[in-house]
């Protein structure tokens, strides 16, 4: 209860509330929650309370396995601010750096470090070898599982449950539930309740909007929203590719603004940095391939921007989440090329919602005008003018 209260939470959120009893009691879940509802504590809570109960526990007794480094190492945060006050072991394993990181993760591992928060190859790497004693493992967590299928996982995952005991409670949480997650769970999981909270949708908190802007005067639109945005302490954008990403880096510094930009070119130990500078807020701006769409805890994110569109109407849910995280609110923008069209109708049919199409400046309106790319979007409004107007008719 001290490290509950030391990390800032006062009441559970829905999935909390709804996935505790039942982890506790022992049985078998399937979690559906979208991003920043909280689903970290949902299962680390619990999990620290089973393992505070067999003081004479050997071995490892949970692995929670995640598609990416990023959520590894946030989980194990996480876990050591919770459990400050507790006498139990974690460890992140995950691919990357150098020779003496593999060996302090076969240390762990040998030794029986209570959990195990590990990406699917690395952990794989380290079953091969015999380093991972896990004879005595009592849960098995599958965090982000629609990610994991969507980045080839399926095998590798596969292969981590037969090396397992089969005797365990086995956890699986994920944002959406496809119907290859729920073929996933009827092999892995033995009659498991199920937790539905917000399918698929953003958090009520973000007001979100969009701009129909063809792709060569995206980068003008941002510089023109972010000019004057210094009250805003934290946005983060997101671009389709790597190369994208270094060249609105190299824009937004040359126009004077703080900058990291974070993509799996960069060294894990780079990326690390790179995060850290963000969250600690010593960058304004944090510019990114979907890397960190899912799997990143940063509080007070002010405003999200989509500079492309994203291909899966799955991941504008997730990259839109990245604001308005434990009930806050916030702003989520999006640029949409006219090539872009038909993905954000996808988006907008999927989330059951129109979003709000926000004007162009007006020297850009007419340079789109132009180039024979005329926009419909209304000529005389603000999203802060559409909002008030939605909250007085009830919206």
């Amino acid at each position: 209860m001290e490290g509950i209260v030391a990390m800032g939470f006062e009441a559970p959120t829905s999935i909390q509330r709804d996935a505790i009893p039942v982890i506790l009691k022992g049985g078998d879940l399937i979690g559906c929650a979208q991003t920043g509802t909280g689903k970290t504590a949902a299962f680390v809570l619990p999990l620290l309370q089973k393992i505070l109960k067999e003081p004479d526990r050997k071995g490892t007794y949970c692995m929670i396995i995640v598609p990416t480094r990023e959520l590894a190492l946030q989980i194990d945060q996480q876990l050591q601010g919770f459990a400050y006050f507790l006498p139990f072991s974690s460890i992140a394993v995950y691919g990357g750096g150098s020779g003496n990181v593999w060996e302090a993760q076969k240390n762990a591992l040998e030794k029986g470090v209570d959990i195990v928060i590990a990406t699917p190859g690395r952990l794989i790497a380290h079953l091969a070898v015999g380093n991972v004693d896990s004879g005595n493992m009592k849960m098995l967590v599958l965090d982000e599982a629609d990610r994991m299928l969507d980045m080839g996982f399926y095998d590798d995952i596969m292969h981590i449950v037969d090396s397992v005991p089969k005797q365990r409670q086995t956890l699986m949480f994920s944002a959406t539930m496809p119907p290859r997650i729920r073929e996933l769970a009827k092999k892995i999981l033995k009659n498991p309740e199920e937790i539905n909270i917000g399918l698929a949708k953003p958090p009520e908190g973000v007001l979100q909007a969009a701009y129909l802007v063809c792709n060569e005067h995206k980068r003008e639109l941002m510089r023109e929203l972010l000019k004057g945005k210094e009250d805003l302490k934290s946005i983060l954008i997101f671009s389709s590719t790597k190369k994208s990403v270094r060249e609105i880096a190299s824009e937004l510094k040359s126009h004077g603004f703080k900058v990291e930009a974070m993509h799996s070119d960069l060294q894990q130990n780079e990326r690390e940095e790179a995060l850290n500078r963000f969250k600690n807020r010593k960058v304004q701006i944090l510019i990114a391939t979907d890397i960190v769409s899912r799997g990143i805890d940063i509080e007070a994110i002010d405003l999200v921007i989509n500079y492309n569109v994203p291909a899966d109407a799955e991941d504008y849910v997730h990259r839109v989440g990245r604001t308005a995280r434990a009930e806050q609110s916030g702003v989520a923008l999006t640029f949409i090329d006219p090539s872009e069209k038909q993905k954000f109708k996808n988006i907008e049919r999927f989330i059951e919602n129109e979003i709000y199409k926000a004007p162009l400046p007006d020297h850009l309106e007419e340079v789109n005008r132009s180039s024979g790319k005329k926009k419909a979007a209304p000529k005389k409004s603000s999203i802060a003018s559409r909002s008030n107007r939605d909250q007085k008719k009830g919206r």
